[in-house]
């Protein structure tokens, strides 16, 4: 992995150290890999701060079936995890079925419930994600594009569940860049450049976009789905708190009540 001064390195390196920071000794933390250079770089990070943190890390690769030589490359894959120093290594197969929802849909259920799955059975207490700032502003416009509301547009949240993911505040281009510092191979999915698939168009899309406006479009729209979330939250906030009101008992269970925003301060209105 590159050095110290290399800021890539560093930023992700913080970054995951950041995501782990209330883990408990001895806690199993998983990193789902694809072999891409965004899961790469996250398998590096984790295997580099887990040690320090007293912490075990993991890996699974879960292989889709919808390329020729997935078995293959899955194995590959789960050997650079070894090289890491990740330990489990586990591969899951699983079916992908596209009946009604499309391949993309249909395959990120499948993943989602093998990683789930291998996350109970092994106990570990986190799953990480390998999304990255451009995948979050890809998200955003395909929201924009199918005029979906402040939840949708909010993007991917950096925890759900067991799930995290750490490296939404950096790019593609420093996960690249980390592989490369650290001569850390990895493999591009064809998948992501067949226009076929709602994610490759908005990933064109914003390019178009960039290049006739000028840069800065996916830093705006990473920005613009934090700013949504945090008025979500506390918009689904004060409904729980007002429900909570309405119906003590049943509203006992419902979330904590969110800190005041200054968004949604009450009003003042002068005696009349």
């Amino acid at each position: 992995m590159g050095g110290p001064r290399h800021r890539p390195t560093a930023a992700i390196r913080y970054a995951v150290r950041s995501a782990l920071a209330d883990r408990a000794t001895d806690d199993l933390v998983l990193v789902a890999l694809s072999g891409g250079a965004d899961s790469m770089a996250l398998a590096a990070a984790l295997a580099a701060e887990a040690p320090d943190l007293g912490l075990r890390a993991g890996a699974v690769i879960v292989d889709h079936g919808l390329l020729t030589d997935s078995s293959e490359l899955a194995r590959t894959t789960a050997g650079r995890a070894a090289g890491l120093g990740l330990d489990p290594v586990e591969i899951v197969s699983v079916t992908v079925d596209p009946t009604g929802r499309g391949v993309e849909a249909a395959a990120r259920d499948a993943r989602y419930a093998a990683l789930s799955g291998v996350a109970e059975r092994l106990g570990a207490s986190l799953v990480l994600l390998g999304h990255t700032r451009d995948d979050q502003a890809e998200q955003v416009l395909l929201g924009l594009a199918r005029g979906s509301g402040a939840r949708s547009l909010a993007g991917m949240p950096s925890v759900r569940g067991i799930f995290r993911r750490p490296l939404l505040g950096v790019t593609r281009g420093d996960t690249r860049s980390l592989c490369e510092a650290a001569n850390l191979p990895w493999w591009d999915d064809p998948m992501n450049d067949d226009p076929a698939y709602l994610r490759v168009k908005a990933r064109r899309a914003l390019a178009d976009l960039e290049g006739d406006l000028g840069p800065g479009i996916r830093e705006a729209l990473a920005r613009t789905a934090d700013q949504l979330r945090e008025d979500a939250d506390h918009l689904d906030a004060l409904a729980d708190a007002a429900y909570a009101t309405l119906h003590p008992v049943e509203g006992s269970k419902s979330r904590a009540r969110a800190p005041p925003h200054p968004r949604f301060a009450p009003v003042r209105r002068p005696a009349r």
